[in-house]
Parts: structure tokens; C-alpha cells; sequence
């Protein structure tokens, strides 16, 4: 067991990442304690981040299992919780746009990105045109059943271990018939090698819309949320997205939803925060604990 304490620079609001990270049931998350439990998929071991900083002097204590992994767990931990991405400028650009409230509201704030490239896909695939509590029932569901327990927090299943679910499993905890597929099919794509997502994250936005679109299942609106939570590119704005939309419509005080035209006119001034707009736009909406 090992113990690093890490300073960054602010502003860093952790106990919203923790409020965020809340709505997901799979995440082991200790609010009192200001602490998480974080899977790191590299190397099958359990991380514990604990806060005892401030948002403007953010102070973390890490501990880790091997003392010989422990480079590699703070480089992956520093990857997910963005601790490398200044959140100043942003804030700064957001100042002089209609945006600005809303950013003030959720000051600190950063993007934080889901524990693997690989989850995060899936995790889109299953909740695509579902509302989200039942996305998250039924992503819990498909974890808790395939997926591996380690100290109490839980790994997705490997995509060789997914590929070889058979679509009657999956129907019997809900999934309907394409959700199976999609979800085995792009498994077995990821297990035999014909998507490698290490190598994915090299490539520019366009490129990875192109090639994982091409894919039974996996849309725009897919392929935005990946780029976003799972490689963290920073200006993406998913406009099908109905949480989106519903937070523009708020934002604006229309009667209506906004169309793509006004959404995308709207969101320019935005550019090159988009999501980080599309951040603050979900959390505008989303019931805070």
C-alpha cells in the first residue's frame, strides 16, 4: 500500500465531480469523506482518491495497492480527473456569453472521464434512447453479471468476456434485441482487434466519427459522448442529445425545443468549450444531491 498527496492548481470543485459521479450506482463513492474508489482498468487494481483541499487549493491524498504500479496509477488517475486542464481560461471565455450564469453556478467544475475507453462505449451503446434511470438500472445490471468485484468496486467485463455473452443472457435482464447485438457485436470488434481504441485516441474528432460510425449500433450521439468522457477532446456538442436540448430550451425560455439550426448558431460563441457547455448545460438540469 502507498500514500501520495497531490496539490493543483484551482479551481478544482471535487465534491461536484463526487455529486456527479453520484448518479452512477456503480460508482463507490464516500461523500462525507470526499473520497471515491476508482477502478484502473490497465492494471485490475482499486485507487482511492480522497479531497481534504479547497476549490481553490485543491489537495488530494491518492493510495494505491503495489508500490511498483504506482507511476502508472497516478498518471491514469491524473488522465481521468483532467488535473492537467486549467480550468481558468475557460471560465474566463464563458464570462462574456449567455452562458455565464450557468458557469458561475458549477464554478470549478471540470470533465471527468469515464474509468476506460472501452466502458464508456458500451456504457453509450446501453444507454442510448433509454431515460436514464432505467439506463443505469440496466447497465448495472449487465456489470454486476459479468463484470468482476475488486475490493468493492466493480470493472466493467473485458471485451473478450463480453464478446462471448449470447443475446438470450442479455434479454433476460432487459436488453432488447438490437441493444444485445450492439453491445456483443462491438465487443467482438474490440476483442479480435479490428477497433483498437488505444490507437483511436491518436486520431482527429472526424477521423473517429468516421471509423465508429461505420459500426452496427454506435451513432453521432455515441461517438460525441466517447470523444467527451472517454478520450476528453474538449470542444464537442452533441445536439442530439435530449438533456441538451432540454437545457438550451431552459436557458433560452422557449416554448419549444430548439432545432439543430439554433443550437448550432447559439453554441458558436461557445467554441472552443463546447464541452464544457455541454458539461454545465446536463448539470443545469440534473437533480444535485
Amino acid at each position: 500500500m502507498w500514500q501520495e498527496k497531490i496539490e493543483k492548481a484551482g479551481p478544482y470543485h471535487f465534491d461536484q465531480v463526487l455529486d456527479r459521479l453520484s448518479i452512477d450506482p456503480l460508482n463507490q463513492i464516500f461523500p462525507d469523506e470526499r473520497m471515491i474508489h476508482v477502478p484502473i482498468y490497465t492494471l485490475k487494481e482499486v485507487a482511492q482518491i480522497q479531497a481534504i483541499g479547497t476549490v481553490e487549493e485543491p489537495i488530494f491524498i491518492i493510495k494505491g495497492e503495489n508500490h511498483q504500479t504506482k507511476l502508472v496509477v497516478l498518471q491514469e488517475i491524473s488522465k481521468i480527473f483532467q488535473w492537467d486542464m486549467p480550468l481558468k481560461p475557460m471560465i474566463t471565455h464563458f464570462q462574456e456569453t449567455d452562458m455565464a450564469e450557468i458557469v458561475a453556478e458549477h464554478y470549478g467544475t471540470p470533465i471527468v472521464l469515464d474509468f476506460s475507453p472501452y466502458s464508456c462505449i458500451i456504457k453509450c451503446i446501453i444507454h442510448q434512447q433509454l431515460n436514464l434511470k432505467f439506463a443505469h438500472t440496466l447497465t448495472e445490471r449487465f456489470v454486476k453479471q459479468f463484470g468482476e468485484k475488486r475490493k468493492g468496486v466493480w470493472f466493467y467485463p473485458t471485451p473478450e468476456k463480453a464478446a462471448s455473452i449470447t443475446i438470450p443472457q442479455l434479454r433476460d435482464l432487459q436488453f432488447s434485441q438490437r441493444k444485445a447485438e450492439y453491445v456483443i457485436g462491438f465487443s467482438e470488434l474490440v476483442a479480435n482487434q479490428q477497433i483498437d481504441l488505444t490507437a483511436l485516441a491518436n486520431e482527429p474528432n472526424e477521423a473517429i466519427l468516421k471509423k465508429l460510425t461505420k459500426v452496427r449500433g454506435i451513432g453521432p450521439w455515441t461517438v460525441e459522448n466517447f470523444l467527451m468522457f472517454g478520450l476528453g477532446r474538449k470542444n464537442l456538442f452533441p445536439k442530439q442529445d435530449i438533456g441538451i436540448q432540454r437545457a438550451i430550451q431552459q436557458l433560452k425560455g422557449l416554448e419549444h425545443k430548439p432545432t439543430f439550426e439554433q443550437m448550432e448558431e447559439w453554441s458558436k460563441e461557445w467554441a472552443p468549450y463546447l464541452s464544457y457547455a455541454s458539461l454545465y448545460l446536463w448539470r443545469s438540469i440534473e437533480k444535485r444531491k
